[in-house]
């Protein structure tokens, strides 16, 4: 069914969430002038009372500043991840109420999310471990399937498409094949304590900072050609891999799909990947990084051969901790941020607060992309290894009815603004308030999220251009002003 994006606010508003509908929107003092405020208990006000006047002549009264002439990074996009049982749980709405969750998370006037990550092969959201290829030595792949993905992933994929036709992809794997690793297993890891045992046995684990795929020409040639099947595969599907990383979290070694590489190992699987990848047209960025060292990935740019091929990094969870970094030794490279930490499953208020400070800090140390994690989850948010975790639509499959979660709207009041081709805006403030970031748009227009964490409303003045605005922000609350281009000069 393909979906109006005209309509698609009306299905939102039919289904069962728990957000406030929004205020009647009265118009701002200056055309074009938006402000869209969410607390705890009331989501996506339209706000009012926006009047630009002339700088305050105190300087203590102009409390943010923003940096107009110095337009820093382009953004690319915002996104979650697609996955099995997120698809699962979607699939147990009643089709109006699918339509709906679909709309808020895809359509112009929901979140408009339009960079988007998809597993290749099992992640810890699947049904369960598979590969595209679990014949043992099938070197020529002559077993390989994506049958698995045509029951879960390309139906949610091409769902989204559907909203989204301009939706951008790219994919990374948990784990190879298991005949391609050194242990011959799918985990690295023990299954955690009370949680269902994965059958590793000890000499099938995984360390960090030893290979776990076998590092051999033959294998790397296998692998490499794994991942252009892959990529072909999808493309028959209708569904375009604009990018790969080579391994999610390179780092850790997991009880659920994982393996462990060495930068030097990624080294030297990247030549036969690029050569790969270069049949279809898909870039390689390296990742993810989940380490706080931006030695792991300034190893493998030093390579002559892979070096190259690699034309961004993803970062997450800890790896944030190199961000500064890596942008200090790689100013020209692209940062996305890959995976928005995942939460305990109770999608609270306070964890929405601190993806903000995340997402914040990202987009400060140059990020150009920002990916949430699960799309949809059942209520507790339970993996398939036993680890709850977050989303943006929380479905309560026994009634048929959906969420749209703190973190759902605190990530909207970023992705619904800004634009692809947006450029980074800093700012600074004489009087040390820096909850707010701010991008500029292709067709001018600038887009301002500030937050305010008090307990009480707060009143911010902000200096654009010739022109300052003063809203009073409601207390603990996430806020969006979208200032047209003619007030900017």
């Amino acid at each position: 069914m393909k979906i109006d994006r005209r309509h698609s606010l009306g299905l939102i508003a039919a289904a069962a969430v728990t957000a406030a509908a929004p205020r009647a929107f009265a118009a701002p003092a200056a055309p074009g002038l938006r402000w869209y405020a969410t607390t705890q208990r009331s989501r996506w006000q339209a706000m009012t009372g926006l009047t630009p006047t002339a700088p305050a002549a105190d300087m203590f009264k102009q409390h943010v500043q923003f940096a107009l002439d110095k337009p820093a990074q382009p953004i690319e996009g915002f996104g979650g991840a697609f996955s099995e049982k997120g698809w699962q749980a979607l699939s147990a709405l009643p089709q109006r109420s699918r339509d709906a969750a679909m709309a808020a998370l895809f359509a112009d006037d929901g979140a408009a999310l339009d960079l988007c990550r998809t597993p290749l092969g099992a992640n810890d959201i699947s049904r369960g471990w598979y590969s595209y290829d679990e014949t043992d030595g099938d070197f020529a792949l002559d077993h390989f399937s994506i049958a698995n993905d045509r029951e879960t992933l390309i139906p949610f994929i091409k769902a989204a498409q559907r909203i989204r036709p301009d939706l951008k992809l790219w994919a990374s794997p948990w784990s190879p094949p298991t005949w391609m690793k050194q242990g011959r297993h799918y985990a690295q890891a023990p299954a955690w304590p009370g949680r269902p045992a994965n059958g590793i046995k000890p000499d099938q684990l995984g360390t960090e900072g030893k290979d776990s795929f076998i590092q051999d020409p033959r294998y790397f040639d296998a692998y490499a050609r794994y991942f252009r099947r892959y990529v072909e595969e999808y493309g028959k599907e209708g569904i375009r891999i604009g990018m790969v990383m080579p391994q999610n979290e390179f780092n850790s070694a997991q009880p659920f799909p994982s393996c462990c590489w060495t930068p030097e190992g990624l080294a030297r699987f990247l030549p036969y990947l690029g050569r790969e990848m270069a049949k279809t047209g898909t870039d390689i960025f390296f990742g993810t990084l989940e380490r706080g060292n931006a030695d792991l990935l300034s190893k493998a740019l030093a390579d002559p051969q892979a070096g190259p091929l690699i034309k961004g990094v993803g970062v997450q969870w800890a790896g944030k901790g190199a961000l500064e970094e890596i942008r200090r030794r790689h100013p020209d490279l692209p940062i996305w941020g890959s995976e928005q930490e995942c939460g305990f499953g109770d999608n609270a208020w306070h964890y929405a607060r601190y993806g903000w400070n995340t997402i914040r800090r990202y987009f400060n140390a140059g990020a150009r992309a920002w990916h949430y994690w699960n799309f949809a989850m059942p209520l507790g948010g339970m993996s398939g290894w036993g680890w709850p975790q977050n989303a943006l639509v929380w479905i309560d499959t026994q009634r048929g009815t959906y969420q749209l979660t703190n973190d759902y709207w605190m990530l909207r009041h970023l992705s619904a603004f800004v634009k692809p081709g947006a450029r980074f805006i800093p700012n600074s403030s004489f009087m040390g308030f820096e909850n707010q970031i701010a991008f500029r748009n292709p067709d001018g227009e600038m887009v301002i999220v500030v937050q305010n964490e008090e307990s009480t409303p707060l009143t911010i003045g902000m200096v654009l251009g010739g022109k300052q605005i003063s809203p009073t922000l409601p207390a603990d609350s996430f806020n969006t002003i979208v200032v047209p281009a003619a007030m900017l000069g």
